[in-house]
């Protein structure tokens, strides 16, 4: 897998928001190794490449978790899934979110229909349909491996289930997922050894309006879907969280907003560890 730490959180894509640029980051996926387990948390455009590139194994992909179904969390799900089946995948990958995933799943295998087919009658595959087995949260605690797993639903509209997941092992991780600022979260994020937040420089609004030419539709998406920066310190600060981790970042392609303003501007409300993230991070735990 990767060199030092055994247990360790890898962050694959940190941008918030579906639109890439050049030499920017790339769309919302992390990677949690954590007792022995192998977790991916979310699927946002360029995991697979991102996994890849820090040794991960394709053909031990096992276990994902999507937050929602907003597409820099899900767009490369099935190219994911996929990607490791052609790989040399074998074994079923248990995939955890919101309803509506197990549609997605279904539409993705129609789209490929011509290139599965002709993969399994040609090259002697398994069928791809029954790599991939849905489980609809919110669930009771689940076990991966002896990883703990807890859900929250957390609010990011107009969507509807949006979760928050918590991992519980000899170390503990919680992800906000996409949320608007939500106080019940700190209580499930109590005393994390990482909390890791999605955050918005709210400043920077208008700006990205301006750029975009979307308007207020935009604008009024943005302050009500997602947690201004201040907020999400707040939360670390009432969860006792041992780390916070900036995660979702927007902006996150933006010369002007280099990771210096955002500690900046965190540490004005807390004086606890934070790292604002970029792709690739790795943290040991």
């Amino acid at each position: 897998m990767t060199k030092g730490s055994t247990n360790k959180l890898i962050l694959l894509g940190t941008k918030g928001g579906p639109a890439i640029r050049p030499n920017g980051s790339m769309p919302t996926s992390s990677l949690l190794l954590l007792d022995n387990q192998k977790i991916v948390v979310d699927a946002g455009l360029g995991v697979t490449q991102k996994l890849v590139n820090n040794q991960f194994d394709l053909r031990t992909l096992s276990t994902i978790f999507i937050t929602h179904l907003h597409s820099d969390h899900i767009l490369e799900l099935g190219p994911l899934i996929h990607t490791a089946w052609t790989t040399g995948l074998k074994s079923c990958v248990n995939v955890y979110g919101p309803k509506g995933l197990s549609d997605y799943w279904d539409n993705f295998l129609r789209s490929l229909e011509v290139d599965i087919k002709n993969r399994i009658s040609n090259e002697g595959r398994i069928p791809l349909k029954s790599l991939a087995r849905f489980h609809t949260v919110p669930l009771r605690a689940c076990k991966i491996g002896s990883v703990k797993a807890y859900s929250i639903e957390v609010p990011h509209p107009p969507l509807v289930e949006c979760f928050a997941y918590k991992f519980v092992g000899t170390k503990t991780l919680t992800f906000s997922g996409d949320t608007h600022y939500f106080p019940p979260l700190a209580k499930f994020a109590k005393n994390s050894h990482i909390l890791v937040h999605e955050a918005m420089l709210t400043d920077y609004v208008d700006t990205l309006v301006k750029k975009t030419g979307l308007g207020d539709k935009l604008r009024n998406h943005l302050l009500s879907s997602h947690t201004p920066l201040e907020m999400a310190v707040k939360i670390a600060k009432m969860a006792n969280c041992k780390t916070l981790v900036l995660n979702h970042l927007i902006p996150n392609d933006d010369p002007d907003y280099d990771p210096e303003i955002w500690l900046r501007e965190a540490s004005q409300y807390w004086n606890g560890p934070i790292i604002v993230g970029n792709d690739g991070l790795e943290i040991g735990l």
